[in-house]
């Protein structure tokens, strides 16, 4: 055997170690620092832990702890470690799964008798997964047969379940060899744990990898909260305790996402929706079923308004549609063979079988429809602010966010062949547009490509509809990402993210192009030549429906909307009852210049007037005082200001606000 190896990295360099050398080794033999950061390796593009022993010709990156694969790495260790730890706390518990999810890690777990963990748990468990980590506990790899595994996890149930549908489960831990793969940490010291037969440490079905002992890059953690969930996510199975945490590499790292998750929770629209008298979720209707206060109702008008005149701009024509439709539109659709599961339960009716309309779009297809149609009339523009009903399971409902009956502001384009590509870089133009009327400037975007599993069509009409949004796309410029196997069964589409105030991303507009709807619908126009053709029908949700964006908005701005969107504009606070007819025509002035304006009575005093009004978010408190009485002045305390700007002529201050309500678009 020769005494020597050589390897590839990444930039296509070759670095000789001895036989045997590891892929620490490597990280070690390039740069001390490399291997303080080093996490795992990719070893001929298939990711190995530290440990794994190299051989000639191999080529290897070393992964950090600064990347994202890195992070995921870590938050998959630290989930072993909490799970280890709940089980030498918890006698009698068992584990499910535990895997990495965005910012962090959770794990499922059963507890005896039916027992839940409560918040104050958290903190012991938490204290019990540091003296893990300060033992530094190796994570050792095995291979076993499944019978042995069986024995090992014989009181675990989950994990036999595991075993037992390994050839198919998505958590499955079989190597290649059809061997299991287990992950154990190994104590110090022997410490017997009666829940794993012949082991005396930590034991998980694992593919792995993971760091090398628990003292590598796993300080950074906290564990944030326990929630209830279904074993494999199927409410006919038991419910487990779920335990969430987040991890990250860096003491830096977790404190900012702290931090955010600080300012999120602030600016939680179902909170603001509350403290700020918007909108409700009165149990008595049902979970999913928003009703809107007067202050909400005035931002959703404005919001409606302010779509109705850009969309009648733009060449839209207002259809309106049901709520329900008999249960055919959606068979001609194919609604009800891919959507079944997210719509409302039939109603059975003398004459037929109904649904609440899911979307609005097959009806839109019967207005096409209704009667011959030319190439004169194309492109043929409809839009509806249109009530649909869909059924959310009631975990995944989310305030306004996640909803189960919601107003879209859906447009659906009836175009040639012809007219397609400009027809979409047209929609690219008006889309961007509204949105940055409304405050957005950052965008990502993406191109959502045919799912092989789930779609309809040809894929001939697949590809040709697909080109045309990717063309689209090229024509302004634009970086895009594409989703392979992310779109809707009749069609390909482009989805546009905003990035909000605090950085979190939110999917709001969607463009799909659509050749399959007027085919089942039997739609067509006549051409120039006097012959019959299909037309091509394009998708357009703008805000995605109006009670998430509106939520999306209320995060965004933290309640304090623009003064354009304000629900309450100006209050005018006289600082004493002597000075409330002053300030009931000053208000008088700003009503009839269009805004939106209350007066605070003084029975109360002005500080603690002023204060209400600023949580309220009102974007100009104005005072009014004896000075101001007798020279037809205000102080104007402007939302966000630290000092009142004071002897502001009346007519001035209204020149100010209107010009900040017209300069919105």
């Amino acid at each position: 055997m020769p005494d020597q190896i050589a390897v590839t990295l990444p930039d296509g360099s070759s670095r000789e170690l001895p036989t045997g050398s590891t892929a620490g080794d490597l990280a070690r033999s390039i740069a001390r620092g490399l291997a303080k950061k080093a996490v795992i390796a990719e070893v001929n593009d298939a990711e190995r832990d530290l440990s794994h022993e190299l051989v000639d010709g191999d080529r290897v990156a070393i992964v950090t702890a600064d990347s994202d694969q890195g992070l995921y790495v870590i938050r998959h260790s630290t989930a072993h470690v909490l799970a280890q730890a709940v089980l030498e706390l918890f006698p009698g518990a068992t584990f499910g799964i535990g895997p990495p999810v965005e910012n962090g890690f959770y794990y499922d777990f059963e507890l005896p008798d039916g027992g839940t963990f409560h918040e104050e748990d958290l903190e012991r468990i938490e204290a019990r997964m540091r003296e893990i980590l300060k033992e530094s506990q190796p994570f050792v790899k095995s291979e076993i047969g499944a019978d042995e595994a069986r024995k090992i996890f014989a009181d675990h149930k989950y994990k036999l379940e595991i075993i037992e549908n390994a050839s198919t489960d998505p958590m499955s831990a079989t190597s290649e060899r059809g061997e299991v793969r287990c992950y154990e940490n190994i104590p110090p010291e022997p410490r017997p744990n009666q829940t794993f037969h012949g082991h005396d440490g930590f034991i998980d079905l694992c593919r792995g990898p993971h760091v090398p002992t628990t003292s590598d890059h796993l300080g950074h953690f906290k564990l944030m909260r326990v929630a209830g969930a279904y074993w494999r996510g199927d409410e006919k199975n038991p419910q487990l305790q779920r335990i969430y945490g987040t991890a990250w590499a860096t003491k830096a790292d977790l404190q900012a996402h702290l931090d955010h998750l600080e300012e999120a929770a602030k600016r939680d629209h179902r909170k603001l929706g509350t403290d700020l008298d918007l909108f409700s979720f009165p149990n008595e209707l049902g979970g999913g079923l928003a009703v809107w206060h007067p202050k909400g109702g005035i931002v959703r008008k404005l919001m409606e308004d302010y779509s109705r005149e850009r969309h009648e701009a733009g060449g839209y024509e207002f259809v309106y549609s049901p709520h329900l439709s008999k249960a055919g539109v959606f068979e001609t659709s194919g609604h009800l063979h891919w959507y079944a599961d997210g719509m409302y339960p039939p109603m059975e009716m003398d004459n037929g079988t109904y649904y609440m309309k899911p979307m609005n779009c097959p009806i839109h297809c019967l207005i096409y429809g209704s009667r011959q149609r030319s190439y004169r009339e194309l492109p043929l523009r409809l839009f509806e602010l249109g009530n649909v009903y869909r059924y959310e399971r009631a975990g995944t409902l989310h305030g306004l966010l996640r909803i189960r009956g919601f107003t879209q502001d859906d447009s659906h384009i009836y175009v040639t062949e012809d007219q397609l590509a400009d027809e979409i870089t047209g929609l690219l133009d008006f889309v961007l547009s509204v949105l940055r009327a409304f405050g957005f400037e950052d965008f990502t975007f993406n191109l959502s490509t045919k799912d092989p599993e789930k779609y309809v069509g040809s894929d001939e009409i697949w590809e040709q509809a697909t080109e045309a949004l990717r063309e689209a796309l090229d024509r302004h410029g634009l970086e895009y990402a594409v989703k392979e196997g992310d779109a809707a069964f009749y069609g390909p589409k482009i989805d546009i993210d905003v990035r909000d105030a605090i950085g979190r991303s939110w999917q709001l507009s969607t463009i799909q192009a659509d050749f399959n709807l007027p085919e089942r619908f039997d739609l067509e126009y006549v051409g120039a030549d006097n012959e019959r053709h299909r037309p091509i029908m394009l998708h357009r949700a703008l805000f995605g429906s109006i009670e998430r964006f509106f939520g999306v908005l209320l995060e965004h701005y933290a309640g304090a909307f623009p003064t354009w969107l304000a629900p309450v504009q100006a209050v005018v606070c006289p600082v004493a009852d002597e000075h409330e007819d002053h300030a009931q025509t000053v208000a008088d002035r700003l009503r009839d210049a269009g805004v939106r304006v209350e007066v605070s009575a003084a029975d109360d005093g002005l500080g603690a007037r002023i204060r209400r009004h600023k949580m309220e978010k009102v974007p100009h408190i104005l005072v009014v005082g004896g000075d101001d009485v007798a020279n037809d002045t205000v102080a104007d305390n402007v939302r966000g200001g630290d000092k009142p700007e004071r002897d502001i002529p009346v007519a001035d201050l209204i020149e100010r606000i209107t010009a900040e309500i017209r300069d919105h678009a």
